[in-house]
């Protein structure tokens, strides 16, 4: 029995080092993250918005400018549609007549369209900027899954209130949109810059 027992413990110690050694040499199936999409973004290049509206602005000559197809939609509502990456950025427009009423109404409008994305939203940043022409604008930037990932709103304070949002007509999650949402946003600020009003 003794000279039999190392015997019996180096062929198991054989076998267990041939097993771990033969499965260690297997595929092992691991899953992969899924990947995001490869996005080509094409340089900025940007057009005149027909001078039909009471606001002229250079817009990305990839965006069609499509009439505003809600319920709720007035005149001189529009979208800057991008066909490529079913990105819209809505634009409304409020003629304030002199009303200060008006102006406040539309402020606050402003402030609750951009509140109401506060459950999905991880944080939202405002911040006021001053254009080129000296135009103050309110911007919001949102992160998280929502449905907006920034908007803005100007106003001359008498005649004119001006507000847009950022929207996507596809379900694809903001991480992996993060690269359009920055190339509109790009798009958004320059269209502020080059904002006017028109009083006909």
């Amino acid at each position: 029995m003794r000279t039999g027992t190392p015997f019996f413990f180096f062929v198991s110690i054989s076998f267990l080092l041939l097993f771990l050694m033969v499965s260690c040499g297997e595929d092992v199936y691991t899953p992969k993250p899924k990947g995001y999409n490869r996005i080509d973004l094409p340089p900025h290049e940007f057009v005149n918005l027909a001078d039909t509206f009471p606001y002229r602005f250079q817009h990305s000559k990839y965006a069609k400018v499509l009439r505003d197809s809600s319920w709720i939609s007035e005149r001189y509502w529009i979208e800057l549609f991008y066909p490529e990456w079913e990105a819209e950025v809505h634009i409304t427009y409020k003629p304030l007549s002199g009303n200060g009423k008006l102006l406040k109404e539309n402020l606050e409008d402003a402030y609750k369209l951009t509140a109401k994305h506060q459950i999905k939203a991880y944080a939202i940043e405002e911040s006021i900027v001053k254009g080129k022409d000296g135009q103050t604008f309110v911007l919001a930037e949102l992160s998280g899954n929502v449905p907006s990932q920034f908007q803005f709103y100007t106003t001359d304070s008498s005649q004119h209130f001006l507000r847009g949002a950022l929207y996507f007509r596809t379900a694809t999650k903001n991480d992996s949109l993060a690269p359009v949402i920055e190339y509109v946003k790009v798009d958004m600020m320059h269209l502020l810059n080059t904002l006017q009003w028109s009083d006909k």
